[in-house]
């Protein structure tokens, strides 16, 4: 029973590849729309298992994982900008203020049942950052394609004073709850997870706490 990400992210493909599990990537046909007046963590769940239900009906043998991450400042939903002007809007209402990153994963697998969702949450301070920080940032060309229009694990994170909660979520994917849904759903996991939390082997992972 092969491992199916139903995800073609760069970040959550390097990870997940971080476990050494075999695993085959396929995109999710799943389309996230973000609804007013519902909270980042139950969209979050709510966008990952749509990605893990859109692949996993054509590999009904096989173990699908769907992830998503979404910001929550002051309650209102930061996703992905989709385009610079949105990407500036983002990062100036981030600029010194605290936000909650929520990343999800949801596992399917047709054949035995599994439909499960869990989710968990990284405290992030930005450190104050004007106008000419923001538009140098923007010329990296990081910010399109990320939540909140910042990668924590690139030029990004000289944005952040600092976080609470595991990095590997706030990247997109959280490895050690990851490693732990697929051993108790029968897939064995070759790494010590532990080992990679204490090594971080990741961009900017040993910057920040985990």
């Amino acid at each position: 029973m092969p491992l199916i990400l139903a995800s073609t992210s760069p970040r959550r493909i390097e990870l997940l590849g971080l476990l050494q599990v075999p695993f085959r990537v396929e995109r999710p046909s799943y389309q996230e729309q973000v609804r007013p007046g519902v909270p980042a963590a139950t969209l979050a769940a709510e966008f990952a298992r749509g990605k893990a239900d859109s692949c996993a009906a054509r590999f009904p043998d096989s173990l699908v994982l769907g992830s998503d991450t979404l910001i929550d400042l002051d309650g209102a939903v930061l996703g992905k900008p989709v385009d610079l002007p949105g990407a500036r809007a983002m990062l100036r209402r981030l600029s010194g203020r605290e936000h909650v990153i929520h990343t999800a994963v949801a596992c399917r697998r047709l054949l035995d049942g599994v439909d499960d969702v869990v989710e968990t949450s990284v405290r992030v301070w930005m450190k104050n950052f004007g106008p000419e920080e923001i538009e140098r940032y923007l010329d990296t060309g990081e910010s399109l394609g990320k939540a909140g229009a910042y990668s924590i694990q690139g030029l990004g994170g000289q944005l952040i004073a600092k976080i609470s909660g595991d990095y590997t979520a706030a990247v997109g994917l959280p490895i050690r709850l990851v490693a732990d849904r697929l051993q108790a759903y029968g897939i064995e996991v070759p790494v010590d997870v532990e080992a990679l939390y204490r090594t971080k082997p990741y961009p900017n992972w040993s910057r920040f706490a985990s």
